[in-house]
């Protein structure tokens, strides 16, 4: 059992300060602060769940099995919240369609291993060679990819019942922009309640699954095929992820470093290799990828308590809440228009994530090589590009992946030896505080 040092009095944080991952506030506090921090994942993780098609209450135990299994790999010293990643809604969406849960499952679950095969090598070797495979042009692309390939799937939710989805749609906009702190960062949560109350009033809703579900029970488990001859062209859509995933626990952790210590960085191998554990046991047995969650370091952000007793307790209560089937067909009773009015901004922000990895690393888009690798890829998803040979078929997201990372280091290559100032020069410099020219 983890020990952790009372802070101060056990009550209150200091000003200047705040809990470190090796302290903790009186139990009652830290029960408090725990609970917080399942009430701010809730709304991202059944998300989820509701639009692949998986069981609820599932995804919500593999997610506090995976949030405890991150602590103990992590030797404590990691505040982290494994959710469900939004990242895997477009392959799973087209795995399941095509070949079934089991096979979209087994890529859930190859996606784990080759995670935690990254992190065993940033353990040793470090984090230079991903930053050299996939500098922020790649980056930004793969990540804009897999949220822009999604459109045509919010349209379909959305036009089923277009009155209701406009109205969840502007509540989360609203939301997002009336609230500040904690209120602000959980605006989809409130505009998915908003739809749903809307949408009860409107008679859209259908109770007679939640009626039928007992108050406790042991969630639906599924087991992944690796057997299906279809699978291994269904696991090749999901590789992408990966960089994805990297890239999201490594901000993770960087996060946490700038507001604690340091000395956490340390840590970025180990939180690869734990969320690609909790990935694959998810995968294995019917649960969704996971994936560290920016709800939760922004709920840290606020209450200053970044102590790891708090996440013992969320990945405790979210075990709990995942043995009521009840709960589970609740939330997998939200009607289609509410899910599409939500999936029209949550899917365009994943987009946006992409573009702003370009924004942060200030890529120079007068050069063409960054022009194509980025230009290619997005229209390669957003079409919904295919190719098949046989059984053996590859969806929009692993082309315009392969694409990006193809363009962008033949092309510079190419322009390196032939010496057109095409390839990547490197971040644009800095502009004034008024915008004017660079100094």
């Amino acid at each position: 059992m983890p020990i952790w040092n009372l802070h101060g009095n056990g009550r209150t944080v200091e000003p200047g300060k705040v809990v470190a991952p090796d302290e903790r506030l009186n139990w009652g506090a830290t029960i408090a602060v725990g609970v917080q921090h399942v009430i701010a994942m809730f709304g991202a993780t059944f998300l989820v769940p509701v639009l692949t098609g998986f069981p609820v209450s599932t995804t919500l135990l593999f997610s506090g099995v995976g949030t405890l299994l991150f602590l103990v790999i992590t030797r404590n010293k990691l505040p982290s919240y494994l959710g469900s990643s939004f990242a895997f809604i477009a392959p799973v969406t087209a795995a399941t369609a095509s070949q079934g849960m089991g096979s979209a499952l087994a890529g859930i679950a190859a996606v784990g291993i080759l995670l935690a095969a990254v992190g065993f090598i940033v353990q040793f070797a470090g984090m230079g060679w991903i930053d050299r495979l996939m500098p922020p042009v790649v980056a930004g692309a793969i990540v804009a990819l897999i949220g822009f390939n999604l459109a045509p799937v919010a349209w379909t939710n959305f036009e089923q019942q277009p009155l209701t989805a406009t109205i969840t749609l502007v509540a989360v906009v609203l939301f997002s922009v009336l609230f500040r702190g904690f209120l602000g960062r959980i605006s989809i949560f409130l505009g998915v309640l908003v739809g749903y109350v809307v949408a009860a009033i409107a008679g859209e809703i259908d109770y007679s699954a939640v009626d039928e579900a007992a108050w406790i029970g042991l969630p639906e488990f599924r087991v992944a095929d690796f057997a299906s001859p279809g699978t291994w062209s269904v696991i090749a859509m999901f590789l992408p992820v990966v960089l994805v995933l990297v890239a999201e626990n490594v901000g993770h952790v960087r996060g946490v470093a700038a507001m604690t210590t340091r000395s956490v960085n340390r840590q970025t191998g180990r939180a690869l290799i734990a969320d690609g554990a909790a990935t694959t046991l998810a995968g294995m047995f019917g649960g969704s990828g996971t994936t560290t969650y920016g709800e939760n370091i922004g709920v840290m952000a606020a209450t200053r308590v970044y102590s790891t007793a708090a996440y013992w307790v969320a990945g405790a209560t979210a075990i709990l809440l995942s043995l009521s089937p009840k709960i589970g067909a609740l939330f997998n009773s939200i009607p289609p228009g509410v899910l599409g009015g939500v999936t029209t901004a949550l899917y365009g922000l994943i987009g946006i994530i992409g573009i702003k990895i370009w924004v942060d690393n200030r890529v120079d888009f007068s050069r063409p090589v960054n022009q194509y690798t980025g230009a290619v890829a997005l229209v390669i998803a957003i079409a919904g590009f295919t190719m098949q040979w046989g059984d053996f078929q590859l969806g929009a997201i692993v082309i315009g992946a392969a694409a990006a990372l193809l363009i962008y280091h033949l092309g510079n290559a190419i322009a390196r030896w032939r010496r057109t100032g095409a390839d990547d020069g490197g971040p644009i410099p800095a502009v004034g505080a008024m915008g004017g020219d660079p100094q």
